[in-house]
């Protein structure tokens, strides 16, 4: 009857610990799936973010584009006096050579005086020889200390000499550049043909595009119609970005482009170039007063293939003569870019 209890406390037992190994394992494989759902959530959450950050440099760019006449309006017109040059040489930085080496201190050196009865049983010659050579090694040291200031001191003055040069060197340039400057200045004023081109160019020239945009451009002064002509270089048609957004497709695990509509990136285009031109009219008259500019006329264009040839082509997209009573009464700010400049004059699109 013992045996038989025993038996059945056994088999008991054996039904727990199976049952504890099946809720364990229960247990287990829900973990495994709940951090397998946590896993598959987080990474479609990160796919999601990478076309949204995506998504959203397209929308930078395209802001930058749409901003290209708006953003200088309430910028000042360029001056002579922003032409001049200011030497930016930073303040005389030594690091470690500015800080002197901390001299031997005799405390690190001196000998550990005798203590109790070794005062009276015969450490006397001891403790001299110890300070002896305490005496010798300190003397060693500050020798040594004195070597190394030495030569920290001629390697702070060589950096010193090394920095004044530069200093007088960009002093130097800026006061070239600013006697060039008030010399152009003073032949502006005076209306000097060649002095008038050149301020036009650097009015061009300081303009600040978004990244790809071309800078070349040609310039011409007729002092007698008072008037500038440009010959200007255009941003060509794929600085518009070919791709409106990115989307995850979770069917492929990939990140996607939604392509812009062939048509959106022609109107884009056109009224990127309408931007363009319209901020260099402005530019130009903001920045030259009246007495010596009465008209722009300015003309653009892009470079290009021609897809029957293969050859280099310049098609012309833009022909504008603004005046400047015309151009003065214009609110930038509020017009449409491609019917204010086609009001100016006739762009010239390709067909």
């Amino acid at each position: 009857m013992a045996r038989s209890g025993s038996l059945a406390a056994w088999e008991q037992r054996l039904a727990a610990q199976r049952r504890d190994e099946d809720r364990l394992a229960r247990e287990r494989r829900q973990r495994e799936k709940d951090q397998e759902r946590v896993r598959q959530q987080e990474h479609l959450a990160s796919r999601q973010r990478e076309a949204e950050e995506q998504t959203a440099a397209v929308g930078e760019q395209m802001k930058a584009l749409g901003e290209v006449l708006t953003s200088v309006l309430p910028l000042r017109p360029l001056t002579f006096e922003r032409l001049l040059a200011t030497p930016r040489v930073p303040e005389f930085d030594p690091g470690p050579l500015g800080d002197a080496l901390p001299a031997p201190d005799w405390d690190d050196f001196a000998p550990v005086p005798a203590a109790g009865l070794g005062r009276f049983l015969g450490a006397g010659g001891r403790q001299a020889r110890q300070l002896t050579e305490a005496q010798a090694q300190f003397e060693a040291a500050r020798a040594e200390h004195q070597r190394q200031e030495a030569e920290r001191r001629q390697a702070l003055a060589i950096a010193k000499a090394r920095y004044d040069r530069k200093v007088t060197e960009e002093r130097a340039k800026a006061a070239a550049r600013n006697a060039y400057v008030t010399s152009r200045q003073s032949a502006f004023a005076s209306g000097d043909p060649e002095a008038v081109q050149w301020f036009a160019g650097c009015v061009l020239r300081v303009s600040r595009y978004p990244d790809g945009f071309p800078r070349e451009y040609q310039i011409a002064y007729d002092p007698g119609n008072r008037d500038i002509t440009v010959d200007l270089e255009l941003p060509p048609r794929d600085v518009v970005p070919a791709v409106r957004a990115y989307r995850y497709v979770k069917a492929r695990d990939t990140v996607e482009p939604v392509p812009r509509q062939d048509t959106e990136i022609t109107q884009a285009h056109e009224r990127l170039v309408a931007c363009v031109g319209l901020r260099v009219l402005h530019e130009i008259f903001g920045a030259i007063p009246a007495e010596l500019v009465q008209v722009v006329a300015l003309t653009g264009w892009v470079s290009s293939v021609d897809r029957t040839t293969g050859a280099p082509v310049r098609p012309r997209l833009l022909a504008v003569r603004a005046e400047r009573p015309v151009f003065d009464a214009l609110v930038l700010d509020a017009v449409d870019p491609v019917a204010c400049l086609d009001r100016l004059s006739t762009p010239v699109w390709p067909a």
